[in-house]
């Protein structure tokens, strides 16, 4: 192995080093209409806060607020393993089924999709969490928007996350312009 190959798979190593030894944060707004897709997600390696949080919020649902693994069909999970949480309460059953159904399939995929893009490493799947606070509006209808919507913004949330977007920098330089769709 030459001096040249070697310094490559030391940064290689680092890299992996670096990505699962922190917790990393992405979010990402898709879509409009009752059926955008909000997504607020944490990526952490095993035995970090993101694990001891995604097996308290399996453990403990609440009325209106039951946390729910991703599956890309039942009896498949993703790797890494995902937790869905939901941001709003709810409160009938079109709203659950939008959630138990759609969103969760959708963001079931957009994990595995971020894997297999290389977004999230393949070698690191089984020692990662991720939990993802998913909107769904109690008005949604349209099931196909809502997993197309929450696909797109979980892979979006995903390679933030990965990539530390925005970085200080962007943040700043948008600060005083920004505006928030819903405020």
């Amino acid at each position: 192995m030459g001096i040249k190959s070697l310094f490559i798979k030391y940064a290689e190593v680092l890299n992996l080093v670096k990505n699962i030894l922190k917790s990393m944060v992405g979010e990402a707004l898709i879509g409009s209409g009752p059926e955008v897709a909000h997504i607020d997600l944490v990526i952490g390696p095993r035995g970090s806060p993101v694990e001891a949080a995604f097996m308290n919020s399996l453990a403990m649902p609440r009325q209106g607020h039951t946390p729910l693994l991703a599956v890309l069909e039942p009896n498949i999970q993703p790797k890494p393993a995902t937790l869905l949480v939901n941001k709003v309460t709810i409160k009938n059953v079109s709203q659950a089924a939008l959630m138990f159904g759609p969103a969760q399939a959708a963001v079931a995929k957009a994990v595995m999709d971020s894997v297999a893009d290389g977004v999230l490493s393949e070698e690191q799947a089984d020692d990662t969490f991720i939990i993802v606070s998913v909107f769904i509006e109690w008005d949604a209808k349209d099931k196909d928007k809502v997993y197309e919507f929450n696909y797109e913004a979980t892979k979006l949330a995903i390679a933030r996350a990965m990539e530390g977007r925005p970085t200080v920098k962007e943040a700043l330089a948008k600060k005083d312009s920004a505006k928030h769709p819903f405020a």
